[in-house]
């Protein structure tokens, strides 16, 4: 029971330091720091394929689809364009407090819809 809790416990602690990165944290990275251009692309690299993960695991546990490639290209490279357009498209709705993953993902469903 003890073990038990302690797990539990760590488990939660492990899990609660995640956060995702603002939209402010990003442009900050991609300024101030010597390759933080590079950086910030990585991490949209990332969020755009966890994103793309989680979406094929939703879809495998009977979610509807809302991300439909269908063939059509999609690079990792094309990620922090598809931010930027993201953030032009809809200006007026984002914040630079809201996360970068949140914008990624809403720009992932515009560009690849499902029918």
């Amino acid at each position: 029971m003890k073990t038990r809790f302690c797990v539990l416990a760590i488990s939660a602690l492990l899990l609660s330091g995640a956060q995702a990165m603002s939209l402010r944290e990003l442009r900050a990275l991609e300024a101030t720091q010597d390759g933080g251009d590079l950086y910030a692309n990585y991490y949209l690299v990332g969020s755009m394929e966890a994103l793309l993960e989680s979406e094929a695991f939703a879809v495998r546990a009977g979610a509807r689809s809302q991300i439909c490639v269908n063939g059509r290209r999609l690079e990792p490279a094309m990620a922090k364009d598809l931010l930027d357009t993201e953030l032009r498209r809809r200006a007026d709705v984002y914040e630079a407090d809201m996360p970068a993953s949140l914008v990624l993902r809403n720009a992932l469903k515009t560009v690849y819809p499902c029918n």
